[in-house]
């Protein structure tokens, strides 16, 4: 069920051609795939299709192009009944990702070219500055220029909006957007390159959340593959195991489903440990599908997981 107030993402689509083979190829080299599939993708973009299909009120905001992927992905919002807050690019493309998907372990390794979507600008983000402000949660994440996120995340905190930064892909970031934050939510890869620290552990991920927040986050939650996630708070430290669903197919998407499950979650009121281990059951069931926002779940299925624990 929707929230009194929605929640607004902004981010990146671009269109997934996705190749599964037994390895990657070495450079230089040609190989055969096993599979080929073309489908709609971008974080923020996944991500607001997982909240959208878990039943909250969505706004994504994002530049296309004004070609066949953007009429990908005007579709695939309006099946999941995201509502569009694009600007039409017409001098650029609409953003498209090359993704390798390794047969035996379902692991991934993925090229993005946002193409319009890296024309967002601090403009762009004034114009609808009235949307972000009437929102309940804003989620952001680090595929489109990083003035544009800082604007956001800025109009959200001031008029009081719930603020989720999706550190991906992991990058260097500038030390005023951490105040900016009310949740943080970087996986290993991104805590290491955020904090220097390594993180192969819960008690590495606890040390290195600890560092984060001495940087200004509200709440860092670390995302830990298939060890669950880290709830970080000066008051309060607490490892959320991971919740399976079935064999694992396919981890692209997992962490999107996880963030669009959160800023769900917090958006209809749910206490953050328990957001969080909502969380977690949108991905556990997203990894175990093909795809990336065809495999996000419904509300109704989600509740059916937790419901078994």
């Amino acid at each position: 069920m929707a929230s009194g107030k929605p929640v607004v993402i902004l981010g990146v689509f671009v269109a997934d051609t996705a190749y599964r083979a037994e390895r990657q190829p070495r450079m230089g080299e040609t190989i055969l795939g096993n599979s080929f599939k073309l489908g709609p993708g971008g974080k923020g973009s996944n991500q607001a299709v997982a909240a959208g299909k878990l039943g909250a009120g969505v706004a994504f905001l994002t530049r296309l192009g004004v070609d066949a992927f953007a009429d990908m992905a005007k579709r695939t919002w309006k099946d999941a009944g995201v509502k569009s807050a694009a600007i039409d690019t017409p001098d650029s493309y609409t953003g498209a990702a090359y993704i390798f998907v390794e047969e035996g372990s379902g692991n991934n390794a993925i090229i993005v070219s946002p193409g319009a979507a890296m024309l967002i600008t601090p403009e762009d983000i004034e114009a609808n500055a009235d949307l972000i402000r009437g929102a309940g949660v804003f989620v952001t994440q680090l595929e489109q220029p990083i003035d544009a996120a800082m604007r956001a995340l800025e109009i959200a905190r001031g008029a009081g909006v719930t603020t989720i930064l999706n550190p991906a892909p992991a990058a260097k970031l500038p030390d005023r957007i951490y105040t900016l934050c009310d949740y943080l939510t970087p996986n290993e890869t991104e805590t290491e390159e955020l904090t220097g620290l390594k993180v192969s552990s819960v008690d590495e991920a606890r040390s290195a959340a600890g560092k984060l927040l001495e940087k200004g986050v509200g709440t860092v939650i670390v995302t830990l593959g298939d060890k669950g996630a880290l709830l970080h708070t000066k008051d309060r430290s607490e490892h959320i195991s991971a919740i399976s669903a079935g064999p694992v197919v396919e981890t692209t998407g997992a962490g999107d489903a996880f963030n669009g499950g959160l800023a769900a979650a917090l958006s209809r009121g749910v206490e953050p440990l328990e957001a969080v281990r909502f969380a977690c059951a949108v991905a556990g069931i997203s990894v175990t599908r093909p795809g990336t926002a065809p495999s996000m779940p419904t509300l109704q299925e989600v509740e059916a997981l937790l419901a078994k624990r």
